[in-house]
């Protein structure tokens, strides 16, 4: 059994990129990084926890529905007001939001990426897309 490396990239203060091979046990690792970004940039607990759930349903969307080897996640502060959280694909098939059923065990990600983010969206590229969410970016206040 072969283990892929994931390979990260630190471009400034404000943003994080790591790229990750689409497997399911690569979510937890972008679960991971995102904790520690934004545990780093002071993001409260709460919202820190929303952008794990939101990079969580984003990348698994790619393993399951594309065929995309690689993803890349991507943290990036956007001022003081908010945090883009992305995952870029190789595909060109925009991310449907589907309604699920009450007993089917999926098809509820993007409402959950939705319902945490403050918005959310793709943008299309040559090469595939990125899809994002929007979460604010307040800081823990010191007591």
């Amino acid at each position: 059994m072969t283990m892929a490396v994931a390979r990260s990239k630190v471009t400034g203060a404000s943003d994080c990129t790591l790229e990750l091979p689409c497997i399911p046990e690569s979510v937890g690792r972008a679960r991971a990084l995102v904790s520690s970004v934004l545990n780093a940039w002071g993001v409260d607990g709460d919202l820190a926890d929303d952008g794990e759930v939101i990079v969580s349903e984003l990348l698994a969307n790619v393993v399951e529905h594309t065929e995309t080897p690689l993803a890349e996640v991507t943290i990036e502060r956007q001022g003081d007001r908010f945090i883009r959280i992305g995952v870029s694909d190789q595909s060109h098939t925009a991310p449907q939001v589907k309604t699920p059923d009450d007993e089917g065990e999926s098809g509820r990600g993007l409402r959950l990426v939705a319902t945490l983010s403050l918005r959310w969206g793709y943008d299309t590229h040559r090469w595939g897309k990125v899809t994002w969410a929007l979460i604010a970016a307040q800081a823990r206040s010191s007591k």
